[in-house]
């Protein structure tokens, strides 16, 4: 695999800076907000330390200074100042958590599941099943409920929400929106093992048409193929251990322990966003996952060439 096929996103750090959503922005107002606070405090105690060391430096045959105890008052003072602070950014915390972590709806818009080392994606009021890609329509703000099929995972889209962990057994909540149309990169922020950085997803926000033509076409049954070779491709995968991990709706694979493949040539990535979705990068998948993806949980079947060219002519059928 080449590097030209390794999808590089700008880094989450400058993302946190272009907040595109509701609560993104009261997060980043808040830090905005913070950090004059405590620069402001850092400039009043350093400009105290300063003018401290200039007026009352010491010098060669001075008298040690007067010592103070027990003013009431200034101890007062520095007492209640430190309060007054924490008050302030206690209130400015509060005020965004509300915006940015309310409460969860009664039922969630969208089941989001991680795994080693990818995202399963669901819609439980249409029942569309996507993976590593969450479209979401502008404007609107999406419960999202985040589980976890093995260990402890961190879903974060820097742009639109903050940090949140799935944890097995444990579901956890977040909102979810975008106010811009957009490709929004998303990550898992939490070392979860081998893979741990190629783990990226895709938040796609489009107007409120287009998400529901897309919820449309994901709830389509996958075509039968009508060439030969991606008949041949279909044969293959039915009658090998595939259909043992995943699904395509339409045929006789049901399973879910890895991502549905229904409309899989549809989507961007390969890998959760080690590779673009290609045909060339999903030929070098099938023939050696470890390869482009060293511990992913798809094994090496020893496919042939004419194997390959089956089951890439199959999958670039599932639109």
């Amino acid at each position: 695999m080449s590097a030209n096929d390794l999808l590089l996103p700008p880094g989450p750090v400058l993302r946190v800076l272009a907040p595109g959503s509701p609560q993104a922005q009261a997060i980043y107002h808040l830090g905005l907000e913070t950090s004059v606070v405590l620069a402001g405090i850092f400039a009043l105690v350093a400009g105290a330390v300063v003018a401290a060391l200039m007026r009352f430096r010491w010098r060669e045959g001075d008298p040690d200074p007067r010592q103070d105890a027990g003013n009431r008052t200034i101890e007062l003072v520095w007492t209640a100042i430190p309060g007054v602070i924490v008050a302030v950014l206690f209130a400015l915390t509060a005020r965004t958590m509300s915006v940015a972590d309310p409460a969860p709806a009664p039922a969630p818009d969208l089941v989001v599941t991680g795994h080693q080392w990818w995202w399963e994606v669901r819609y439980p009021k249409s029942g569309v099943v996507a993976a590593n890609e969450i479209h979401l329509p502008v404007g609107r703000a999406l419960s999202v409920q985040l589980d976890s099929a093995d260990v402890l995972h961190e879903f974060w889209v820097p742009e639109l929400a903050r940090k949140i962990t799935t944890v097995p057994g444990r579901p956890n909540h977040i909102w979810i929106e975008a106010d811009r149309p957009g490709t929004y990169s998303g990550f898992c922020s939490e070392f979860c093992g081998t893979e741990h950085a190629w783990m990226h997803f895709l938040v796609i926000a489009e107007a409120p048409e287009q998400f529901a033509a897309w919820q449309r076409a994901q709830l389509r049954p996958a075509d039968r193929p009508a060439g030969t070779e991606a008949a041949a491709g279909l044969a293959l995968f039915e009658r090998t251990s595939c259909a043992s991990c995943h699904a395509i709706a339409g045929t006789a694979a049901r399973a879910r322990v890895g991502p549905d493949l229904t409309h899989f040539a549809s989507r961007r990535q390969l890998g959760a966003g080690v590779a673009d979705n290609t045909p060339g990068s999903l030929r070098r998948w099938l023939a050696d996952p470890q390869q482009v993806k060293l511990g992913a949980k798809m094994p090496n079947f020893q496919f042939t060439d004419r194997q390959l060219a089956q089951l890439v002519a199959y999958f670039e059928t599932l639109r």
